[in-house]
């Protein structure tokens, strides 16, 4: 048994998928504990049965096209023509337009590719320091995993049985609140450095909106048709599809149906073909580790060294930011979700709030140490160190563990529309 953990981590060490890690030490252990392996099947059938399971590709596919049509260049022209006369103005313009687009790409990476490499120049034309452009523009690819219709929310939905409409709802002042946060610390970098801010004109914010505004109408669209009772999740998905395909091949004419269209849809089933494999052979494993009594023992362990949920709020966030800073956002989400979940509620913690705590606590993640996503890409797109990155978004992790402890401890901010 020894020698096969082992063998598996030094596999996983050396690039083996996740996927494949997982599977193996979920026979491993099915093995070892005399367990029926078809115990990790069983768990199959009800994610294929989930009736939100649908969306993740639907809302993947928009965030996709979205990205290859322009999208990117649009929110940058809009925002800065509606927020660069701030003070800090066009930092502010980043963690906008990054936060609006990752709530749709879904993926930290694609918003630092996409927008990353168009607003560095930029920032750093107008004279802000290196140390804080880097900083702002890999901390903010993550700001938009609260917003709907994040496919992380999708993710934590499915795997904790949660409605994804609460959790649309729960996200939305903790992400405002860590969105005004950081844009009061870009205006004070702003006026310390003497950053040139440009003068609000309404002719150039008219045009900006003209272009831009199929693009700022499709949160409105879909907020306004779940939370009306108009359509379902699943339904506003294939909405938001179809939405953006006529966008961006009919009305911007910056993607062809006839040569793009079989290209999109081949990325975006390799993004969510590699979720949902994860997804279901985590989520068999947890089922084996149920079935061992794994999340009971737990409870037993933390029910004699835990007696309030003040303490066991505090432990959960020092643990879930170990989590965030070694495993990817949608693994920790099939991972850890379904173990942490139960002791929550033994805690009396609401699920919902415990979903915008896990979110938030994997969002610093993407910019932490030794598995940051973020910093990763960050470098490749920048050709900076991954330390100095690290360094650069030092002074942001400070404020966002800040903001960390008034989410947790301050549960009106999630659960404000119950």
């Amino acid at each position: 048994m020894p020698f096969a953990v082992a063998a598996i981590i030094m596999l996983a060490l050396f690039g083996l998928p996740l996927f494949a890690v997982l599977g193996a030490g979920s026979l491993l252990y099915a093995h070892y504990s005399e367990l029926d392996s078809a115990l990790l099947i069983v768990e199959l059938n009800r994610l294929a049965s989930s009736p939100n399971l649908t969306a993740i590709p639907l809302f993947t596919l928009a965030g996709v096209i979205l990205s290859s049509g322009g999208a990117p260049q649009r929110l940058i022209r809009l925002f800065n023509a509606l927020l660069g006369w701030l003070p800090g103005g066009l930092s502010i313009v980043a963690i906008a337009a990054c936060a609006f687009f990752t709530s749709f790409s879904g993926a930290s990476g694609v918003t630092i590719l996409a927008l990353g490499g168009l607003l560095y120049p930029v920032l750093m034309k107008v004279h802000y320091p290196e140390r804080f452009s880097l900083g702002l523009l890999t901390t903010s690819g993550s700001l938009g995993l609260l917003f709907p219709p994040s496919l992380a929310i999708l993710l934590y939905g499915v795997v904790a049985g949660v409605n994804i409409d609460d959790l649309f709802l729960a996200g939305i002042v903790p992400g405002l609140t860590l969105m005004v946060m950081l844009g009061v610390y870009a205006a004070f970098v702003g006026s310390r450095f003497s950053v040139p801010h440009h003068p609000f004109s309404w002719h150039i914010l008219g045009r900006a909106l003209h272009s831009g505004l199929g693009d700022v109408l499709l949160p409105v669209l879909i907020v306004t048709g779940i939370f009306g009772g108009y359509v379902t999740v699943s339904e506003a998905a294939a909405c938001t599809a179809l939405y953006v395909l006529v966008l961006e091949s009919l009305v911007h004419r910056s993607i062809s149906l006839r040569k793009q269209l079989i290209p999109l849809l081949g990325d975006t089933a390799v993004l969510v073909g590699s979720i949902l494999i994860i997804l279901g052979v985590a989520m068999g494993l947890t089922n084996l580790l149920i079935d061992a009594q794994l999340p009971m023992r737990l409870l037993e362990w933390m029910e004699t060294s835990i007696d309030t949920p003040l303490k066991f709020l505090l432990l959960l966030n020092l643990f879930l930011l170990a989590v965030g800073a070694m495993m990817d956002i949608f693994s920790a989400t099939v991972v850890v979700v379904p173990l942490i979940l139960p002791l929550a509620q033994r805690f009396g913690i609401d699920p919902v709030h415990l979903g915008v705590i896990f979110l938030a606590n994997l969002e610093i993640g993407y910019s932490t140490p030794p598995v940051g996503i973020n910093l990763f890409i960050a470098s490749q797109r920048f050709e900076k160190p991954v330390l100095t990155l690290f360094r650069s978004t030092f002074p942001f992790l400070l404020l966002m563990l800040v903001w960390l402890g008034i989410v947790t401890y301050v549960p009106v901010l999630s659960l404000w529309w119950q």
